[in-house]
This record gives structure tokens, sequence and C-alpha cells, in this order.
């Protein structure tokens, strides 16, 4: 790696400008946001001018990098280039070593999903909007037409930093810290751990997101049993867990994304009306 200041890679002549194309690239995260792979089309978007570099004469690696990146992927926008770095400074390792787990990509994405949403939510939703809109407000009362200017100067000044200095904080010491660990022999271990949090924040948000419960009730020698408490007794959200498992298992034998909405419909739909759910 080349230690000046444009952060340019020696083999993949990833330069400024093209963090500047990522840099802008950043703020279309929200504009294809679905419910299948959230921000994923965007991260894809903003990654493209690094994977191509990466991958300028492999079509078919950077295939496998542009089906990687276009996975699911949610976040609060601001700190999301840090770990778009972080990415790009993987992706060049993935690139120059044969035998890099590539699955490690995304699970580092994963696990940085929730810690970095929570930082960002508190700081740019709980603190910088409360702040510029109470500034920007006061001077509006006035009749100062400061105020709208004031708001978004306050609130996006942070949001343009943050984007820009994490960006290439990801990339600099994503870089170095992945050189570290392949010197070292810790990247297998490294790449164990990054599965467990990935897999732990995926839990996590499969119990928070996915609502299934049972109404189902029966009355045994005058007691009355309701099937939910012995479910949460036996592994609490386990019907959110086999929903989300089977899902899974349909997304596995290639099964149509529009086809499993429509059996969640029928299904859902069905154990409604029975009062099974």
């Amino acid at each position: 790696m080349a230690k000046n200041t444009d952060l340019i890679s020696v083999e993949n002549n990833i330069t400024k400008k093209d963090f500047r194309s990522i840099f802008w690239r950043s703020f279309t995260l929200l504009g294809s946001f679905n419910y299948e792979r959230m921000e994923g089309l965007g991260y894809l978007y903003a990654m493209l001018p690094a994977l191509k570099k990466i991958y300028k004469d492999d079509e078919e690696g950077l295939k496998a990098a542009c089906h990687r990146h276009i996975a699911a992927f949610n976040m609060t926008v601001a700190p999301a280039p840090f770990v778009m770095g972080i990415s790009i400074a993987m992706e060049e390792l993935a690139k120059k070593d044969e035998d890099f787990d590539v699955t490690t990509i995304n699970s580092i994405k994963v696990a940085l999903m929730g810690p970095l949403s929570g930082i960002g939510d508190t700081f740019f939703w709980g603190i910088f909007r409360i702040i510029a809109c109470a500034i920007g407000v006061s001077f509006a009362q006035d009749g100062n037409a400061l105020g709208p200017i004031m708001l978004l100067l306050l609130f996006n000044i942070p949001n343009f930093a943050t984007r820009w200095f994490g960006l290439k904080l990801g990339y600099k010491n994503g870089s170095q810290l992945l050189n570290d660990l392949e010197s070292s022999g810790k990247m297998e271990l490294f790449t164990f751990c990054a599965g467990i949090v990935g897999a732990a924040a995926i839990g996590c948000m499969i119990a928070s997101w996915v609502d299934i419960t049972s109404p189902l009730a029966f009355t045994i020698s005058g007691s009355e049993i309701v099937l939910q408490e012995y479910l949460d007794q036996i592994v609490p959200k386990l019907l959110p867990l086999l929903a989300t498992l089977t899902i899974y298992g349909c997304l596995r034998k290639k099964i149509g994304v529009m086809k499993i909405i429509f059996g969640i419909c029928v299904v859902g739909f069905i154990c409604g009306v029975v009062g099974i759910l």
C-alpha cells in the first residue's frame, strides 16, 4: 500500500477520485430501499468504482464481488461509508490471496450493522437533528431566512464529514488490520469470530423484527394452557425463528421471491382465519 494522503493502492490504482465517486454514490443508499435486500443495491452501486478497479482483468471475480455486495444490508446511512472502506480493503486482499475466505466480507458487514446503526441513530437522529431543528426554528420564528439554511448546515456538515472521513478511515485502517491479521496467522480466528458476531446480529434482528405469535389456548382439567407461553419456555421467539429458517430454506432451493411472498400471504391468511397464528 502506498502511504500518501491519496490512499492509492499500487496494484489496483484506487485513487482519490475513486474515493470521491464512492462518497457521492453513498448518498443513494436509500434510493432503492426494499424489504428483500434493503440498502443492498445502493451499497453495490457505491462500491462499483472500486470493484471495477480491483477486478479490472477478472470478469468472473467482478461478478462474484457484485453478488456479495448486493446482499441484504441495512444501516444508518452516515457511518455506512466506513463499512464500504473496510469492504474495499477486504476485496483487495481477496484478489491478491486466493485462499482468502470471501464469506468474511459479508460477515464483517453484518457484524457492523447493529453497533454502527445504534451510534448513527443516536447522534444523527437523536442529537444533530434535534439541535439543528431547534436552532433553525429559533431563526425562523424571528422571520430570519437563515432558519432553513442553519438547519441544513448543522445537520449535514457532520453527516458529510462522517461519510468522507469514515470511508478513508475504514479503508486505511481496514487494510492495516487485515495485513496484520494475515501476517500473524490470526485471520482464521478473525473469520470465525466475525461469523459468530454476524450470526448473533441476524438472530437479534429476527427476534426484533419478526413478530409471530399463536393465540391457541386449551383448557385441561380446569386449567387454561396457552400454547405461546410454553413455546416461549422452550425457545423464546421460536415461531419467528422457524418462519425465518423456512424462508431461508426456500431461498436455498432457488424458489422465487415472489412465490415465497405469495406463500407467506396464503399461509398467514389461512392461519389467521383458523386462529392458529
